[in-house]
């Protein structure tokens, strides 16, 4: 089903030490869905997740465990990291980890293809240092400590003391693409979105650029240099190359030219390292620059950023637990405005619940195919002359699925979940209007009865495939209960930019009973 236009989209790889919180999930479902919608358009897709498991947090982390980096890495991420992919229904097709032997291997050629090009040199580095972020603190993200850190300067994001360290390093000559840099951004705008994000990229490259240092000497976790094995690479150009060596980057050229370049979804505050840093060095090493960057907000829990370290940090299975993975994943996607900062709150996760997928898609589901159960005989009836009223759905959902492809193609998960809504929103009013219920009361107004049924069930049939990236779980049990699996095939083989056509599913499916799609939920 592949159209040859290769989508190719990559979530960060995670930090392993921390568990992951709803801030990970949000990524992984949001890259989830959009992987997930060009499948299903038939585009070329691959989806790569992983995690980032060298530096000296991870060493650290590993030796106050007792245990070697190594089986601490392995230990987090087969107990958090992996479930969470389960957890969430997340359908990536790689996994990459920074300490296996296909990424360290590619890492040291890409170094090594920098050092032969002249983009590496040997100097002298003093600065300030965080472990919580691996970097050497800009000016503008180092602060006064207070309380017990007063008289120290301390991470503008982790608000915890930096270390001033004195290494002999390797520096890539970044300073070098400052104008290749803000090149790339005018001719094209889209690069960095969004807006916001791409202004402040511009404006961080416009005041220049300084050299990077990107070897450590200090400890040797990590892949090392190597025309030099007493360092080893800084971890964040270590991590950034994850997105080439996952897709055969200097060994399966096939691979790599059919796969790259990539989009990279990203939260705001590792922005700078994916839209400078990254395609700089990929200008360095005469490759194409990744397709694009979006950086999507916060989540934000009683107006603090989602953190491990500040114990704002909500387990996924804390909520699907109680509402199941497709409302998380829903909630998520349409609560907030993607590439903004959102907030979360149990109180609102509950309303939504209630009244937009209990009430508002689920019932719709359960009433229309109970209907056909109980005046066709559970047989999806042929429809009749069509009045204007049905046309109006009729083009509200062909509206709605032209509208949201155009929403994913902006990365806009939300405006195409509220574009789709409006099937749901319509379908409902539809249903109040025409009163099924009165018209099975009157023989005379058989028929009639039959195109009102045949017009839900067909505005459900395009409400499923248009909503199963986001809700894959619930979209499949509404499927299979129209009847549709039978006579149409699988729901991930509905091509997704053709479901706002009308007549597709097929008079004389047989329906079958469906247990509400989302339950009550008992709140304590």
């Amino acid at each position: 089903m592949t159209s040859g236009r290769s989508f190719y989209i990559t979530t960060p790889i995670y930090y392993p030490s921390d568990l992951p919180h709803i801030g990970h999930g949000y990524t992984t479902v949001a890259v989830d869905t959009l992987a997930r919608w060009h499948r299903q358009a038939g585009d070329d897709t691959w989806m790569l997740t992983g995690t980032d498991e060298h530096g000296q947090k991870m060493l650290r982390a590993a030796a106050a465990n007792g245990v070697t980096p190594q089986e601490w890495v392995d230990k987090l991420v087969t107990e958090s990291w992996f479930p969470l992919l389960e957890t969430l229904d997340v359908a990536n097709d790689d996994f990459i980890r920074t300490t296996q032997p296909r990424h360290e291997e590619r890492v040291q050629q890409f170094v090594e293809a920098l050092h032969d090009r002249g983009y590496i040199y040997a100097g002298e580095y003093e600065a300030l240092y965080c472990v919580g972020c691996e970097e050497f603190k800009p000016e503008a993200e180092i602060v006064d400590g207070t309380g017990p850190f007063e008289g120290l300067k301390v991470c503008a994001i982790h608000s915890k003391p930096l270390e001033l360290l004195q290494e002999k390093n390797y520096f890539f000559k970044l300073s070098e693409f400052q104008d290749r840099l803000l090149e790339l951004y005018k001719t094209e705008p889209d690069f960095v979105r969004p807006e916001s994000a791409r202004n402040e990229v511009v404006s961080f490259v416009r005041s220049g650029l300084k050299d990077l240092s990107i070897s450590r000497s200090a400890f040797d976790w990590g892949i090392t240099v190597p025309w030099d094995p007493s360092h080893v690479i800084y971890v964040w150009v270590d991590a950034l190359l994850n997105y080439a060596t996952a897709v055969g980057y200097g060994t399966d050229p096939a691979e790599f030219e059919r796969r790259w370049p990539a989009f990279h979804v990203v939260g705001k505050d590792i922005l700078r390292f994916h839209a400078v840093i990254w395609p700089a060095m990929l200008m360095a090493a005469g490759l194409d620059v990744p397709r694009g960057v979006f950086a999507h907000g916060w989540l934000l829990v009683g107006g603090e950023k989602m953190s491990k370290s500040k114990l704002t940090g909500i387990a996924p299975t804390e909520i699907t637990d109680v509402f199941g993975s497709d409302a998380y994943r829903y909630y998520f996607l349409s609560a907030i405005a993607f590439g903004q900062d959102g907030s979360f709150s149990w109180e609102d996760l509950s309303a939504r619940y209630q009244a937009e997928l209990a009430n508002g898609f689920g019932n719709l589901g359960s009433r229309t195919v109970a209907m056909i159960a109980k005046y066709f005989d559970g047989v999806v009836p042929a429809p009749a002359a069509y009045t204007d009223g049905d046309r109006a759905i009729q083009k509200i959902v062909a509206d709605a699925a032209t509208t949201a492809d155009q929403a994913i193609e902006r990365f806009r998960i939300d405006e195409a979940i509220a574009a789709i809504w409006t099937i749901v929103d319509a379908l409902n009013g539809y249903i109040t209007e025409n009163e099924p219920w009165a018209l099975a009361k009157d023989e005379a107004q058989h028929e009639r009865l039959g195109t009102v049924l045949y017009t839900a069930a067909e505005g459900l049939r395009a409400l499923a495939v248009l909503l199963s990236p986001v809700m894959p779980g619930s979209t499949a049990k509404l499927w299979a209960a129209l009847g549709a699996e039978e006579s149409l095939g699988a729901l991930v083989a509905q091509p997704i930019r053709a479901a706002g056509g009308w007549g597709v599913l097929r008079p004389g499916s047989v329906v079958t009973a469906l247990s509400p799609l989302f339950p009550r939920v008992e709140q304590a």
